[in-house]
């Protein structure tokens, strides 16, 4: 992987890291105590500090260092969860996000941004005392490299270091005097008790004057790491043994900190190395042990060796292990995975598109060849080609739960700008569409949220005089029937009130006066361009100007929307929309000369004219069943000449709620369909969603079922095409 590959990976996994963070703030203003999900946004900025140092973006690191110092500060109990700090902390989540995305277009930092970063920075410092921070406890304790005869120690039960001493025998005699280094330590913290042992003194007469005897036991308080305690005594590591014993509260940090170091491959003695809980010079005299092995002490895992030499705890060694686990287990998983271009995923789609069209080709040239081995060939083929379509396609499959949990924020943020207390609720979050129809539905729902939001749900006294609680509920929920997905917008407000959308509908001329029209065809209305009921301009809405763009975008995507209110219960806005708008299973149909596409997820079943006959009706409506059938023939729609042939049939449709049936002439069986979209100047056909190409070339129209049912529903008059299947 060259550089800029390196970077393009880490611009993608630092906004999939921010994401995690937005959404994890928001998580922890509705529970301050939930230490995994402090620690899980103390890990984010954290990795996106490292990761940004190795490409040597300073300014990204040196904001990143602020935010994570507040965090630890957060995370180690110093500082108290409220509303403020979280509002500072999600600007700091957005300006990294500029800061990333101005790396990712390649420009430089302008001074709104650099402005407006700096007066985040003085947010945070004011959590911080006022100052800038200048350490942070994650980061890493400095490494030492020289040989020692250094031991460390289990776990003290006070909140001091425990150092104990041993100087040796030489000491004197090599210039050193052994108070001095005492005094020394003492400027790295306070010497809190010491006590002096005398057990290694001789009788009297066998004393050398120029040896040191002496010992020491030191309680010492300092937020020094071990490595820089060990480090006091760099002179005289050869010539006296120290054991190092972290205080109490050590351990738990210690643990914490090798939870919290990045997700890379390493050994035990590098993690504990990291940590701060081992020393370089511990280590390598831990793996000198390691090698001296017999037969009665065969060669032991190194883990072993330093915690029955007491130089580390076992807890600690127990957290390290857990740790490599874990990153063996991601990288093993990691493994598995890899990220595509999206581009490339769509070049994919397409060749598959050109491969089925081929495949049916082939597949109508064998048939008329009537040769067996050529039609089992290509029948072979066409199911492989049918698997490929299916594994393409879910290549592009992505869950729609990132698109809600977006929406936390958004909710947090207009919620406060209102003044309303406004709780969000998503299920379905692991409902599946095509990617491509999720990055394009994110506005729409944006529109839509914030019009509940604004227009649905009422302010606290208000809702508090209509019996209902205080804080307002909005439900995103997602869920797949009959071929499509289901997207629900819903909140439990005011509702709509029908007489004060009509009044506006006539003031504004969209209806006459004498118009009689159904309570769904009235909410429809709000979807008309420039419609709006608000007395008042806000930031939010009032113009007319949203839900209009709405139902254009979800159209768009050949989807439709619909919606369902109560007055002072709620309102619920449904969108329904194909899972692809690449490839989807057809049924031909023929009408005429002309051949179309019905797709086959809304197609119920199929009825021969004898039987339809035979059912009654009146010409508009048909009895199947004791069931009420509105029906159309295509062959009038569409305006085609000729008479209908004598056995016509009729082709059951169902989208969502709604049922019909289509006349045809002739039924063809199912065809894989790759949908292209139908040019500007035929954008406007009723009825018709796109084309398709068939095997032999030519050229059949795929029928916009939603738009069919609606015409169906205008013809029957007042005879309604919702039916209960």
């Amino acid at each position: 992987m060259n550089l800029d590959d390196a970077l393009r990976t880490f611009i993608a996994e630092s906004r999939e890291l921010l994401q995690e963070m937005e959404d994890a703030l928001l998580r922890i203003e509705q529970s301050p105590g939930n230490e995994e999900v402090i620690n899980a946004i103390f890990r984010a900025a954290h990795t996106i500090k490292g990761s940004a140092g190795l490409f040597g973006l300073d300014h990204i690191v040196a904001f990143t260092h602020v935010a994570e110092s507040v965090l630890d500060r957060v995370r180690n109990g110093e500082l108290q969860v409220d509303g403020r700090l979280v509002a500072v902390l999600l600007s700091s989540c957005d300006h990294i996000k500029e800061l990333i995305e101005n790396l990712a277009a390649g420009g430089e930092v302008s001074q709104e941004a650099k402005a407006r970063g700096e007066s985040i920075v003085a947010g945070l410092n004011s959590y911080l005392g006022g100052g800038a921070a200048t350490s942070s406890k994650a980061a890493l304790p400095v490494e030492t490299s020289a040989p020692c005869t250094t031991q460390g120690g289990g776990e003290v039960e006070t909140d001091l270091w425990h150092i104990s001493l041993r100087f040796g025998r030489d000491v004197l005699r090599n210039g050193m005097d052994p108070l001095s280094f005492i005094r020394y330590l003492g400027t790295l913290g306070d010497i809190k008790h010491i006590v002096t042992l005398l057990d290694g003194i001789p009788r009297a007469a066998e004393m050398d004057p120029e040896a040191c005897y002496l010992g020491f036991e030191i309680g010492f308080k300092s937020n020094a790491s071990k490595a820089e305690i060990e480090g006091v005594f760099e002179f005289v590591r050869e010539d006296c043994q120290i054991r190092i014993l972290p205080p109490h509260s050590r351990v738990s940090e210690y643990m914490q900190l090798i939870a919290d170091l990045p997700e890379k491959d390493m050994r035990i003695g590098e993690i504990l190395v990291k940590c701060g809980t081992l020393t370089q010079s511990e280590l390598d005299a831990a793996l000198q042990a390691q090698q001296v092995s017999d037969e009665a002490k065969p060669h032991r895992p190194i883990g072993e060796v330093l915690v029955e030499a007491g130089v580390v705890q076992k807890p600690v060694m127990e957290a390290a292990l857990d740790k490599q686990k874990q990153v063996k287990e991601q990288k093993a998983a990691e493994a598995n995975l890899i990220r595509v271009d999206a581009d490339k995923l769509d070049t994919l789609i397409n060749l598959v598109g050109e491969l089925i069209i081929a495949g049916a080709g082939t597949s109508m040239i064998a048939q008329r060849s009537g040769i067996s081995e050529l039609l089992e060939a290509t029948a072979t083929m066409s199911r492989l080609v049918e698997e490929v379509r299916d594994s393409a396609l879910n290549l592009r499959m992505v869950q729609i739960g990132a698109t809600f949990n977006r929406f936390q924020r958004v909710v947090r943020d207009v919620s406060k700008e209102l003044g309303k207390d406004i709780e969000l609720v998503i299920s379905g979050a692991e409902t599946e569409l095509d990617k491509t129809v999720v990055e394009k539905i994110g506005d729409p729902l944006t529109h839509l949220v914030r019009n509940s939001m604004d227009h649905g749900i009422e302010p606290a006294d208000v809702r508090l005089a209509r019996g209902k609680p205080a804080k307002g509920t909005l439900t995103l929920n997602a869920y797949h029937d009959s071929g499509s997905i289901v997207i629900e917008v819903s909140d439990d407000g005011g509702g709509l009130n029908k007489e004060r959308i009509l009044k506006k509908a006539i003031e504004r001329g969209l209806i006459n006066e004498d118009h009689n029209l159904s309570e769904r065809e009235i909410y429809s209305l709000i979807f008309e361009a420039g419609f709006s009921t608000a007395e008042t301009v806000s930031n939010l809405s009032g113009r007319g100007v949203g839900m209009d763009v709405v139902k254009r975008n979800i159209t768009a995507l050949r989807g439709t929307v619909t919606l369902d209110s109560e007055e002072g219960k709620g309102t619920t806005v449904r969108i329904r929309l194909p899972l692809t708008l690449a490839i989807i299973d057809g049924f031909l149909v023929g009408v005429g000369s002309a051949v179309y596409v019905v797709p086959l997820d809304m197609v119920v079943e199929c009825i021969e004219r004898a039987a339809w006959e035979n059912a009654g009706g009146d010409g508009r409506y048909l009895n199947l069943r004791g069931e009420v059938l509105p029906y159309m023939r295509l062959r009038e729609h569409f305006e085609i000449e000729g008479e209908p042939t004598r056995r016509e049939n009729v082709v059951v449709v169902r989208y969502g709620e709604h049922k019909a049936g289509l006349v045809v002439d002739r039924l063809m069986g199912e065809f894989q369909t790759v949908i292209k979209p139908l040019g500007k100047v035929f954008s406007k056909v009723n009825g018709i969603g796109g084309f398709t190409i068939l095997g032999s070339g030519e050229v059949a129209l795929i029928l916009d079922v939603p738009g069919l049912l609606g015409q169906v529903a205008a013809h029957c008059g007042s005879m309604a095409i919702e039916q209960t299947v």
